[in-house]
């Protein structure tokens, strides 16, 4: 199995020990007195907890880490190494959505600072030079649906002005949603040592995501085209297909399951990875991750195995 590095497996991850002790007084005194933020919501009222010893059974044999939560009553329904410390591939780009919902307008023009490019050839890009002036909403269609790295750093740079001061606004949001299992050192996530994050954390951060309908607005959609300037005016066109193999049809959902969007992550290091938000047959919403699955096909089997559960 070929891993692409779209958001480029390490035989094992070292020093992935977290306590979940420490994640909750972290969650409950230290992070809430640092912030004091009107964006302080405790978590024992707005998000599901468990114990720890309640996620160290292996129920899934295919993945590392797996969880489900119902969103409307914050019931944990699965939770099986959530708060292992993994590598989050392109998993990455749902706080670099989050923040970019959260600072800037969609129609904004955005001028490309310098070539943006990667040290590795095969990470995925939309190939943006200097000059191109291209809106956030397309740039967040390259983010979302293709997974651009490139536009990854082009919107990290929009809202905060240097790719460095966007980390930092990554890891301190990070903190204010109770995420304190995860350092991020990129906005893209290809890969880096101290790149990193939990299960759980990613389903806080993704659940604050939930709350913009604009992100779910690109996330469901199997394609996009869009069209942007160069340097020199000349008009560019970009036809992109979704990584989400749910959406382009390489996978079905269970009966009675509707997708309402995602973001799918793959690296070496992190396997294959997946974060959904999905309704069940009544209508209510649930937000289901799989880390670290063996391959494409395991993680979707994975997938769908635990988003079974939603009409149960």
């Amino acid at each position: 199995m070929i891993f692409l590095p779209g958001c480029s497996l390490a035989d094992r991850v070292v020093n992935l020990d977290p306590s979940y002790d420490t994640h909750f007084e972290k969650n409950k005194f230290e992070i809430k007195d640092k912030v004091l933020t009107s964006r302080w919501e405790t978590r024992a009222s707005q998000a599901a907890v468990v114990s720890k010893e309640d996620t160290q059974k292996t129920e899934y044999d295919n993945a590392k880490e797996v969880l489900l939560v119902n969103n409307e009553t914050n019931e944990m329904v699965v939770s099986q190494n959530i708060f292992d410390r993994t590598y989050p591939a392109s998993t990455t780009k749902i706080m670099t959505a989050l923040l970019v919902l959260e600072n800037l307008d969609l129609d904004t023009e955005v001028t490309i600072k310098h070539d943006i490019t990667f040290d590795d050839s095969a990470a995925v890009a939309m190939h943006l030079k200097k000059g191109d002036k291209i809106t956030v909403e397309s740039l967040l269609n390259g983010l979302i649906v293709m997974s651009a790295n490139d536009a990854a750093v082009a919107l990290a740079e929009a809202v905060a002005g240097s790719e460095d001061k966007f980390v930092d606004m990554m890891n301190e949001r990070a903190k204010e949603l109770g995420a304190t299992g995860t350092h991020f050192a990129n906005p893209h996530g290809l890969h880096e040592e101290d790149h990193y994050t939990t299960a759980y954390d990613l389903y806080l951060i993704f659940k604050e995501v939930v709350k913009h309908n604009e992100y779910f607005d690109i996330a469901s959609k199997a394609s996009s085209y869009i069209e942007y300037k160069n340097a020199s005016g000349n008009l560019q066109a970009y036809d992109m297909s979704s990584t989400d193999e749910y959406l382009t049809g390489e996978y079905a959902l269970p009966n009675q399951i509707s997708l309402v969007g995602g973001k799918t992550g793959t690296t070496t290091e992190a396997g294959a990875c997946l974060v959904l938000l999905t309704e069940n047959k009544d209508g209510d919403d649930y937000i289901s991750i799989v880390l670290k699955a063996d391959n494409h096909p395991a993680l979707y089997k994975t997938m769908n195995q635990v988003i079974s559960k939603e009409n149960k």
